[in-house]
């Protein structure tokens, strides 16, 4: 059914709101296949839980290919004045903790097939998927896609280590799961942006994952579950580091698993910048 779609695709015309194409789905198809994401949860959930720093998994060719192909077409181009994202934060050494990067989560502004693609994402069918995996029951999603969404970082920008905010500044619901997908066809190692995973005390990188093209990275969050990709970007002027960001609640979670307090962003400083 999805290569009717991307003929649909390439036979239409006209825009939205800046996207690349425009296109519907037909009643019943869908971008993710859920049949082959209950296996990926029955494979892949023992060495979640045990994989360091702190429990996630690497799974590349997360997509099919013709999913791929039609999502890839949907990705608007990067546009800061559609941008909400607040980048004047610093870390606790002082500097500056993000630049370059554009992110889009009003989805009124995006190409149906990824609005389309959101959907699927905050789907039940989705949610029991990471509940498979994870082994944490009750997981909401998030309509809001606060902090989530398109991001798209250019040559130079980076994204410094943080532990995200552990409520829903909105729902005040406990922030659970990172969903992270990225969308770099022909990225090379030499480019960077390597998604790093920080020990608790934020003494080393643990785990570093290239972002190339349908890799996805699920995490568990917590107030200690230190990412980023710290490093300026040396790709091409024309190419950007870009990932579809997801984020995944609950009414509650265990006492020894995050912080008593409800806190913004953390961005510590790294050895070296103290």
């Amino acid at each position: 059914m999805l290569k009717e779609i991307i003929k649909k695709l390439s036979n239409q015309s006209g825009s939205t709101s800046g996207s690349n194409s425009t296109g519907s789905l037909a009643l019943g198809d869908t971008l993710l296949d859920f049949g082959r994401l209950n296996a990926m949860a029955r494979d892949n959930r023992e060495s979640y839980q045990v994989n360091t720093p702190f429990p996630h998994v690497v799974v590349d060719n997360f997509l099919s290919k013709d999913s791929l192909k039609v999502v890839l077409d949907a990705i608007p181009e990067p546009d800061l004045s559609k941008q909400k994202r607040d980048n004047s934060a610093k870390t606790q050494g002082g500097m500056k903790a993000q630049h370059g990067k554009v992110g889009l989560n009003d989805e009124g502004k995006l190409n149906p097939v990824m609005r389309q693609l959101f959907w699927e994402l905050n789907s039940q069918g989705f949610l029991r998927f990471l509940q498979r995996l994870t082994d944490i029951d009750g997981l909401l999603p998030d309509p809001t896609l606060r902090g989530g969404g398109v991001h798209q970082t250019k040559r130079g920008g980076l994204l410094r280590v943080h532990a995200d905010f552990n409520k829903h500044p909105v729902y005040n619901l406990d922030r659970r799961i990172n969903f992270i997908l990225y969308l770099n066809p022909d990225w090379k190692e030499e480019y960077g942006g390597h998604l790093e995973l920080w020990d608790r005390d934020v003494t080393e990188c643990q785990s570093r994952v290239l972002p190339i093209l349908n890799r996805c990275v699920i995490f568990n969050t917590s107030s200690w579950s230190f990412h980023g990709h710290p490093h300026p970007l040396t790709c091409p002027d024309d190419m950007y580091r870009r990932s579809i960001a997801m984020y995944y609640y609950s009414n509650g979670r265990p006492a020894s698993d995050d912080s008593d307090e409800k806190h913004a962003t953390i961005w510590p400083a790294l050895p070296g910048e103290k």
